[in-house]
């Protein structure tokens, strides 16, 4: 289990099958909380020099909750049938897929004008989810960019690059080398969901922290990060359960 805790606390005791588990410290909340992400992801976040033992205790209360919806996302992953269509508000495009199943090998093809055609032996949905996260990446690599590089413009931010990940229970990472990673899930968001995102990777770039100055600058490009803040935690919701399932 990746545990992010201060170095004068003890680490957790934790069995072998919750591994994939990660503890994470906020110097914002003041409880102890979990969350569920799509992927089956379990994160636990805890208080700043919240005692290991109570962290213990708290999944000890939780773990069966967290079980039942661990398993609820696992089974719906094995019954996922192919998107017929991609609905991407951040970047307003909507696009039509199109299956022709074929004994060869599975391949996706643009046909423009928000026409994609994937033909080929695509029953697997390992094969059809991996070909359409790929194009998917692609596309967020592009269109990302350009609004990214025109809003550090516009705020007087400099960067160095931006990668495009599939992270599962983070939206952005900003490094202090300078670049920028966003999530390939943030095409899922609204434009103005979205343009926080950006905005607090690019005020990292100044703070590489939570700090006070940190939200201050945040509020000065954004003076509705408080409920934007909020959307982008729940947003997973709008994230489908497939992009998940390639490695």
């Amino acid at each position: 289990m990746n545990i992010s805790i201060p170095q004068q606390q003890l680490p957790l005791n934790l069995d072998q099958a919750d591994s994939a588990w990660q503890v994470r410290v906020s110097h914002r909340t003041r409880r102890l909380s979990v969350r569920v992400y799509p992927a089956g992801n379990v994160v636990v976040i805890a208080p700043k020099y919240t005692p290991p033992k109570l962290i213990q205790e708290f999944i000890a209360k939780h773990r069966d909750w967290i079980n039942v919806r661990v398993r609820e996302c696992t089974a719906r992953q094995l019954a996922m049938v192919p998107p017929s269509e991609l609905i991407l508000p951040s970047i307003e495009q909507f696009v039509q897929i199109e299956y022709r199943q074929e004994s060869t090998r599975a391949k996706l093809r643009s046909l423009g004008h928000g026409q994609l055609l994937l033909r080929g032996n695509v029953s697997e949905p390992t094969t059809w989810s991996r070909l359409i996260t790929a194009w998917l990446t692609e596309l967020a690599q592009q269109e990302l960019e350009l609004r990214l590089r025109k809003l550090a413009t516009t705020l007087g931010f400099t960067y160095d690059r931006l990668q495009i990940r599939r992270q599962r229970t983070r939206w952005g990472s900003c490094a202090s080398s300078g670049t920028i990673s966003l999530n390939l899930c943030s095409l899922f968001l609204r434009p103005e969901v979205l343009r926080y995102l950006m905005i607090h990777e690019l005020c990292h770039t100044r703070h590489m922290n939570h700090s006070k100055q940190f939200w201050s600058l945040v509020e000065s490009c954004e003076p509705d990060y408080l409920s934007l803040d909020k959307e982008l935690s729940n947003a997973w919701k709008q994230v489908p359960a497939w992009i998940m399932l390639s490695k």
